[in-house]
């Protein structure tokens, strides 16, 4: 499924989760989501740029300049107390949906 398949709730959550071990920079938010879910999702650019944006706008993630594995300069981002508060309830949330999805499949036996 291409980052265009991704639900703008799902995608911060995902985004929010890959940062919940420590600050990454954009590529690498991309390529851990890609690599977590075997490569069944992937981010576009143009979509996960945007979603980052948002979610330091409101207080979610706090930005940094630094230096990639490969010594190039980019942007960093690093989860605030808002922001792990926010993916405990992202998380809550989907597990309700993913309960009730998997309700309405088994029901249909």
């Amino acid at each position: 499924m291409s980052g265009g398949g991704l639900f703008t709730g799902t995608l911060n959550m995902l985004v929010l989760l890959a940062l919940s071990d420590g600050p990454l920079h954009g590529y690498a938010i991309g390529r851990w989501i890609r690599q977590s879910s075997q490569g069944a999702l992937g981010v576009a650019e143009g979509q996960l740029y945007p979603a980052l944006h948002c979610m330091a706008e409101r207080g979610w993630l706090k930005e940094s300049k630094g230096k990639t594995e490969t010594g190039r300069s980019a942007k960093f981002y690093e989860l605030t107390v808002a922001g792990r508060q926010r993916l405990s309830e992202e998380q809550d949330s989907w597990q309700q949906y993913s309960d009730a999805v998997q309700h309405v499949i088994a029901s249909r036996g």
